[in-house]
């Protein structure tokens, strides 16, 4: 669970982990966190991270693919089953200086995490404390004590995204229904 791991996170963004050994060459088969493995070919190099707080130095990528639900990474210094074995379950990160720049319309999913929610009327919802993707769209977490809104990521509901907040105009019934007093 990514929770397990402890890492510089203003620096690092933890990505995947590491499932299991593949074939007898050192390659490893990581599944992404993000649910889209395909992520995990736009890196040319990787950290490691034990559940003991261990980060490795930077490993080059020397061949990665698509398999099922996961990517097979060949790691440099990772040579044989034996070694690649050895890193059954560490955290896959990314220094964040390697994400590609993104568009002025695209987010990284992590830039949103902890920044506040409010109405367009002023109405404080609370803060970002995850984000899924249902298929269509990604839906915000958004969290205020027991209180807990799934609000879409969509241009119509979402108003204005700065650094301080992020303000939204929810349809009627969006928030009575995330609440449960919807009739």
């Amino acid at each position: 669970m990514a929770l397990d791991f402890c890492f510089d996170e203003d620096r690092y963004l933890l990505v995947g982990e590491i499932r299991k050994p593949h074939g007898l060459r050192g390659e490893v088969k990581v599944s992404a966190y993000s649910g889209d493995s395909g992520t995990l070919l736009n890196y040319s190099r990787v950290v490691l991270v034990d559940k003991r707080k261990n980060v490795s130095p930077a490993l080059t990528i020397e061949k990665a693919r698509i398999q099922g639900k996961g990517a097979i990474l060949k790691l440099e210094t990772v040579n044989d089953r034996e070694r690649a074995e050895a890193l059954y379950g560490f955290g896959i990160l990314i220094d964040k200086s390697d994400l590609p720049l993104l568009d002025a319309d695209e987010y990284y999913w992590h830039h949103l995490y902890n920044r506040p929610v409010c109405t367009q009327s002023g109405e404080d919802l609370g803060t970002v404390a995850s984000i899924f993707s249902n298929g269509a769209q990604d839906i915000m977490v958004v969290k205020n004590g027991k209180r807990e809104f799934l609000i879409p990521l969509i241009d119509a509901i979402v108003i204005d995204d700065t650094e301080e907040r992020i303000i939204v105009s929810p349809p009627p019934g969006l928030l009575e229904i995330n609440s449960g007093t919807a009739e």
